[in-house]
């Protein structure tokens, strides 16, 4: 991989989201049935509103709350990072670096094209 290869070249294409609506038990049975540590929150007209990943499930349980009776939009992270397809790879690890983060959403003309997460970085070097 290069530096100024398009993000698209690393994103995992199948991307599975969240609606606003579903609750946190939907969540954690959608990510243990996909094998899922993340994943996008879409609102009505399916635009992007933020992320759940696995660190938000756990840090949810460490306050105890109902699992059946807590949406995806009270517990997700706003405003996530969003690039575009085209974007090189540099730069979106230069981005996630600097706004601390382990997930980007990718888009394209047609909208959420896929998502990309540090260990997808991680795997360019291990192998696939």
């Amino acid at each position: 991989m290069t530096p100024q290869q398009p993000v698209s070249s690393l994103m995992e294409r199948q991307v599975i989201a969240i609606e606003m609506d579903d609750t946190v038990a939907d969540i954690q049975n959608l990510f243990t049935r996909k094998g899922l540590t993340w994943a996008p929150v879409l609102d009505e007209q399916r635009a992007i509103v933020g992320v759940v990943s696995a660190s938000d499930l756990l840090h949810f349980h460490g306050e105890w709350q109902d699992p059946a009776t807590v949406k995806a939009w009270q517990l997700c992270t706003y405003k996530p990072i969003i690039v575009p397809h085209d974007m090189p790879v540099a730069e979106v690890a230069r981005l996630m670096v600097e706004s601390r983060v382990h997930h980007v959403v990718v888009t394209d003309a047609q909208g959420i094209a896929g998502v990309v997460s540090s260990m997808d970085f991680v795997r360019t070097f291990v192998g696939r």
